[in-house]
């Protein structure tokens, strides 16, 4: 069989978790014997940053000659350079300007929108006529709306969903405007199938979805060894690996919380793994806190089981995720994990003082790093029962549940 992978933005040169999510698909598929293309439609040059085997082909249906109607982006500029500041104010009242002006000549945001959208998905049409792949897997709605608008596409798609499904088609945190909403809502009625990480997330589809529902957690890494807390070390290590992104990952929570305990425990240190669009706030986070020689942030790892074996505690204060990688593979590892009770995901992997602790706000976060910071036999337990936890979720059932589900929808789009 033929899969066609679509993540239409950001997968080159992308470090995120449904970038890495694309990769291990494609390779558990070219294992099960199908052939494979990945494709994207970005105005960069890149390479997929997570391991691919050859067989897997990655695909930029880029065109310079598609027309594309663009709102020139607002830079504030944060410095203090005189010279810098009048430029980057003349070009900010520029763009405002110009963004009117092209706004009202297309008839409005939504009709630049639309018209944008109509000629990328043209584009989409072509390459997936000339491929004709026998199935196609959406790593987002985003991705299913180019690709479908305005097109009648045949073949039998299906979403992966890799947050909770709202997340991807309504504006629960802001940005989208709701003629895109509507559009994003309104794609559903295209998809066969769609990927669901929890059996809850169930409630979170929209009206139009009629096609099936498979529950396919994400792949969890087994790690034979363990983090040993009994041992003694001159130095001990909180760690956290995310996206540098206060608005979703909230790092500044964690950082904060660390820097309130630092000079009871001096012999622990905050390692944060990643690469993102605050990493600069972060850095002067932790200037303003004087923590540089406690608080590092390291960038990105290919090889984040190794970062997660080599420290004690995982922090992950985020607001919101899906199925998150980075935190089941500290659980793989052994190490016991803090996260929000409110976050979706973190509080169905995490199981309030079994696995981990689920804080409820900002002061219960830095209570729970005091006391795993003090106990390593706590840390012990907790870590012993969260590698237990995620030992479910295996790679040799998610690709015999890809497969399964795989073979539904084509032989529901054959009866069809």
């Amino acid at each position: 069989m033929k899969i066609l992978l679509i993540q239409h933005l950001y997968f080159l040169n992308g470090t995120g978790g449904t970038e890495k999510i694309c990769c291990v698909l494609a390779n558990n598929f070219v294992k099960s014997g199908h052939q494979v293309e990945i494709a994207t439609n970005e105005n960069i040059s890149g390479t997929a940053m997570f391991p691919l085997v050859d067989q897997v082909k990655v695909t930029n249906i880029f065109d310079a000659n598609i027309d594309q109607k663009e709102l020139i982006p607002i830079y504030n500029y944060r410095g203090k350079n005189p010279f810098l500041w009048l430029y980057y104010k003349i070009r900010k009242r520029y763009a405002k300007l110009y963004n009117v002006f092209l706004k009202k000549r297309m008839g409005g945001e939504g009709n630049l929108f639309i018209y944008n959208l109509e000629r990328r998905s043209k584009a989409w049409k072509l390459y997936i006529d000339q491929l004709k792949p026998d199935l196609i897997i959406t790593m987002s709605i985003s991705s299913l709306l180019e690709i479908t608008y305005k097109n009648e596409i045949t073949i039998p798609i299906i979403d992966s969903v890799n947050g909770r499904p709202d997340y991807d088609y309504t504006n629960i945190f802001g940005g989208r405007k709701s003629f895109e909403v509507n559009l994003l809502k309104d794609s559903f009625q295209h998809l066969a199938g769609v990927q669901i990480l929890f059996d809850s997330y169930r409630e979170y589809l929209p009206d139009s979805f009629r096609g099936k529902t498979a529950v396919i957690s994400n792949p969890v890494p087994k790690i034979d060894k363990s983090v040993d807390h009994s041992v003694v070390k001159d130095r001990y290590k909180i760690i956290h690996v995310a996206r540098l992104d206060i608005g979703c990952k909230q790092q500044h929570l964690a950082i904060r919380s660390f820097a309130q305990l630092a000079s009871k425990y001096v012999n622990w240190d905050f390692e944060l793994w990643g690469e993102g669009p605050d990493r600069q706030l972060l850095e002067k986070q932790i200037l303003e806190l004087n923590m540089q020689e406690r608080i590092f942030l390291m960038g990105f790892t290919d090889n984040p089981i190794q970062k997660l074996s080599e420290a004690d505690v995982f922090v992950f204060p985020s607001k919101y995720e899906g199925f998150p990688l980075s935190l089941t593979e500290a659980m793989a590892v052994g190490l016991p994990c803090i996260g929000f009770g409110s976050c979706s995901g973190v509080n169905e992997l995490i199981k309030h003082e079994d696995t981990g602790f689920l804080a409820e706000n900002v002061d219960e976060l830095m209570l729970f790093m005091d006391r795993l910071m003090e106990n390593a036999t706590l840390r012990n337990y907790l870590g012993r029962n969260a590698k237990n936890f995620v030992e479910v979720f295996n790679g040799s059932k998610n690709s015999a549940d890809w497969n399964k589900f795989i073979k539904e929808i084509c032989k529901l789009s054959i009866q069809n």
